[in-house]
């Protein structure tokens, strides 16, 4: 799996599911990531760990880089320590990450089953109409990873998407109309035990007034400090300002205001349901947490396929899209305001999140792999 906080948490929810149900997990990816979560007990096969620094933008140019300059590099990287995993185990199942196409091709090399997971939408339903090289560009990526393993291409497989099942972590008002594969199932989030975190200081939230949650994610944090800047000038001036809580270093916020707390570890989770709305980079993880708990958003994308999150979220009325270069204190300003008091956005939220929920999360995730373990 992709050594990414985003990747990482759902398929820990998803292990855990496993475990539950009586089944040995093993993992395969980055030990320092994977380690302090899975315990001292359980067989990783360590991969090391080739960060990602992402090239923002919404654009074609930003997919090239993110193929050539990571995918691509990152799938050689682990290939051979995939490949040993797949070889060693004989598992009944290998759960790969969509983008981590070592594992894939280790598991078709050795003849083992596997279940891609989809923790994002970006592949599995492309915006061709704004990206429309994106298809080309990923078939001749996929050409290259069948070469790196030293296989001839199947034509009638594509990498990205197991012919057996793939899991995506979503619900149909966030994928829309688009035709999925088949072998598609749609679980929603997948939530799990995490970490706790001790430390954070909960009798920062006054409980007569409305609290807001502001992150763009650990991958982009290094891109954010103009952007939480411009929020806290967005909050000075509201009449019924909220306490914020922004997940960054310290040192990125300089001498936030007293309404503002500035953390780099926040137990999103257990924040959640205090929380009136989220203000975030429209990455699906973050959505989707807040979504399940009824919390509308204001999303303000980055990069690639969270500008595609941002917009049906924007068109399902459950947030407001807005710029994260761009947008101004008064823009920014407006769009809280919005979500925090029109009821329509909430409304919206609650029924995505109902319908989040009811897909069944890392538990049904967990059901349909045990089933194509058995070999239904």
């Amino acid at each position: 799996m992709l050594p990414i906080p985003s990747h990482i948490v759902p398929a820990l929810a998803i292990g855990q599911a496993l475990a539950a149900g009586g089944h040995d997990v093993a993992w395969c990816g980055a030990e320092s990531d994977l380690r302090p979560l899975v315990g001292p007990d359980v067989t990783v096969y360590p991969t090391g760990k080739r960060s990602y620094r992402p090239n923002p933008g919404p654009g074609m140019e930003a997919m090239r880089k993110l193929w050539s300059g990571y995918m691509m590099p990152f799938n050689r990287f682990i290939l051979e320590t995939a490949d040993r995993a797949v070889a060693e185990l004989r598992p009944d199942v290998a759960v790969v990450d969509q983008y981590a196409l070592a594992g894939a091709l280790a598991a078709y090399r050795h003849g083992v089953r596997w279940a891609s997971l989809c923790t994002g939408l970006l592949e599995l339903t492309p915006p061709t109409w704004e990206l429309p090289g994106l298809p080309d560009l990923v078939r001749s990526h996929l050409a290259r990873a069948w070469a790196m393993a030293g296989l001839p291409a199947d034509e009638g497989i594509d990498l990205r998407f197991s012919p057996d099942l793939v899991i995506a972590l979503s619900c149909r008002s966030l994928v829309g109309g688009a035709p999925l594969p088949p072998q598609c199932v749609l679980v929603g989030p997948a939530i799990g035990r995490r970490p706790a975190d001790p430390g954070f200081p909960w009798d920062f939230l006054d409980p007569g007034r409305r609290h807001l949650l502001i992150t763009v994610g650990t991958v982009f944090e290094h891109l954010a400090a103009g952007f939480y800047a411009r929020m806290i000038a967005a909050l000075e001036p509201m009449a019924d300002r909220p306490q914020a809580v922004i997940i960054a270093p310290e040192d990125m916020v300089p001498d936030p205001p007293p309404d503002v707390l500035v953390a780099r570890r926040v137990p999103v989770l257990e924040l959640m349901p205090r929380l009136d709305a989220v203000v975030c980079h429209g990455g699906t993880g973050t959505v989707n947490e807040a979504l399940v708990h009824g919390l509308p958003l204001v999303a303000a994308p980055i990069q690639g396929e969270q500008y595609w999150v941002a917009r049906r979220l924007d068109r399902a009325g459950a947030g407001i899209e807005v710029s994260f270069p761009a947008a101004t204190p008064a823009q920014l300003a407006a769009a809280v305001t919005a979500v925090l008091d029109e009821p329509g956005y909430r409304v919206q939220a609650r029924r995505i999140g109902e319908e989040l929920t009811a897909a069944g999360g890392a538990v049904a995730a967990a059901a349909h792999l045990g089933a194509l373990a058995a070999g239904k």
